[in-house]
């Protein structure tokens, strides 16, 4: 019997070691997920504060948007407000007895110098193309005549000159364009 008690003994040797090993397993796994729920915790709260930014990023992009649409032309403004005045002091010297039209000629000049030099600022390109070959992507022919003295589709005259902002045509030059005789 003593081999009876002997395999008792290690059956109860061995069942307390299989408990022990469970407790340990239970124990690992409480550790494990006690671990996971804090960083699953800490995850949340990341996702909330990217949430936040994120909306916070939408609203100032959108508020940024809404003033480039209501200021964007503002440096422009800035530029034409003295042309304004120049014009504005023009019309007041024209109506001054002492005015001459050699003088209100100068100061309207000079004015539209000033306005040009402005454009040219802002990278607004003049077209005139009087003299030149007919450019359909540049020009707007307003009628053809024969003309012995040009080429065939040459510009003749400029009705009206075109305007590019930055290499695109804002509006074409309206022109008359050469045909054969």
């Amino acid at each position: 019997m003593s081999e009876q008690k002997q395999a008792q003994q290690a059956d109860a040797v061995e069942s307390e070691a299989l408990e022990q090993a469970e407790i340990a397993v239970e124990q690992d796994i409480e550790q494990l997920l006690e671990e996971a729920r804090k960083q699953a915790a800490e995850h949340w709260d990341s996702l909330l504060r990217v949430q936040a930014d994120m909306e916070n990023l939408r609203r100032r992009t959108r508020i940024d948007v809404e003033n480039a649409h209501k200021f964007g032309v503002e440096k422009l403004i800035h530029a034409l407000v003295p042309v304004a005045d120049s014009l504005e002091m023009g019309m007041d010297a024209a109506t001054k007895p002492e005015a001459n039209i050699d003088s209100i000629r100068e100061g309207i000049d000079m004015t539209f110098k000033q306005l040009l030099d402005v454009l040219a600022n802002f990278n607004v390109e003049r077209i005139n193309p009087a003299g030149e070959k007919f450019n359909p992507q540049l020009h707007e022919a307003m009628t053809m005549v024969p003309s012995p003295a040009h080429e065939p589709n040459t510009v003749i005259e400029v009705f009206q000159k075109g305007y590019a902002l930055n290499e695109r045509l804002i509006r074409p030059a309206r022109v008359i364009v050469s045909k054969e005789a």
